[in-house]
């Protein structure tokens, strides 16, 4: 086992959500895409996953948590890996504009569709 994230079909995937059915509904379509998905229900337990597992190659959380919204975790998240890619997932409106800029969105509820493009881009080899 390396401690390269890998890119692409067959990354591994952090899912982070307070909502548990959002939650393991992604993680069941994104490995059914081929990638191993991990779960975490907060922020916290994300930046653990994070922390303790370098096998992780991209974070997909919510913008609205409680204790921590998403953009707090991105920034966190790439404190600790600055190179990681994440897709900032929302319902409402409410995701300040700047976000746009640092992170890739996707408005819920998605489509299994509109989520494999996203992670596609997400994932895909960055030009040197």
């Amino acid at each position: 086992m390396t401690d390269c994230p890998q890119r692409g079909v067959g990354a591994t995937i952090l899912v982070v959500d307070d909502d548990a059915l959002i939650t393991l509904n992604t993680v069941d379509v994104l490995t059914e895409m081929g990638h191993t998905a991990l779960e975490a229900f907060s922020a916290r337990q994300a930046l653990s996953l994070l922390q303790t597992n370098p096998q992780i190659g991209a974070l997909i959380t919510d913008y609205a948590m409680p204790g921590m919204n998403g953009i707090e975790l991105a920034g966190a998240a790439r404190k600790l890996r600055p190179e990681l890619p994440i897709l900032l997932t929302s319902g409402y409106d409410e995701v300040p504009d700047a976000a746009s800029l640092a992170y890739a969105q996707l408005r819920k509820p998605f489509r299994e569709a509109e989520l494999s493009v996203r992670i596609a881009e997400l994932l895909a080899p960055r030009a040197e």
